[in-house]
């Protein structure tokens, strides 16, 4: 009997010890790393990539589509026509296009991320050089000038430009759109 009363307490431990692990592992097996994938998986990996690579090329298309209303948004000829008010005293004029040209310009900030830093520092300046013709503008009127003034001397600059600025950022932001193809 001795033998029996053996066996049975050797099937129980064992019945014991599997039923433990098998507890054990359903409850860790989400925490192991995952086993090495076939081959067929692997073949799999490239095009994960090209879909990564499909939304970077995505975001970047954005980010050049961006630049490009943030260019024509601030462009003279589309910011007065947007925001000369009749009437409006060329210090309040100032002060809406000084303003509308940074609120335009933060908003499209993290689209540096996308260009090239070669058109990042072309946007930029275009927008600086935005400032400094409209505060130029200003100073050039007599202080009781009207916002109309202001915008027929900016106009009169850019018309005097041997080359527009504004399209000439545009095109460069086009040629660096078409190398992404």
């Amino acid at each position: 009997m001795n033998i029996q009363l053996f066996l049975i307490q050797v099937a129980a431990a064992v019945a014991g010890s599997t039923l433990t692990l098998l507890l054990g592992y359903v409850l860790i097996k989400d925490k192991w790393p995952a086993a090495p994938k076939p081959a067929a998986e692997k073949e799999a990996l490239p095009n994960d990539r090209k879909e990564e690579r499909l939304q970077l090329l995505t975001l970047r298309l954005q980010a050049h589509e961006r630049l490009i209303l943030f260019i024509e948004r601030i462009n003279p000829s589309n910011l007065f026509v947007r925001l000369h008010q009749q009437g409006i005293s060329v210090a309040e004029l100032q002060s809406l296009i000084l303003n509308e040209v940074k609120a335009e310009y933060q908003h499209n900030v993290a689209q540096q991320l996308y260009v090239s830093a070669t058109i990042w520092d072309v946007v930029r300046k275009l927008k600086e050089d935005t400032l400094a013709m409209v505060n130029n503008g200003v100073r050039a009127l007599p202080a009781e000038a009207e916002g109309i003034d202001l915008s027929k001397k900016v106009l009169q600059h850019m018309a005097g430009l041997q080359e527009n600025p504004y399209e000439l950022t545009l095109n460069l932001i086009k040629k660096d759109i078409h190398q992404l193809f």
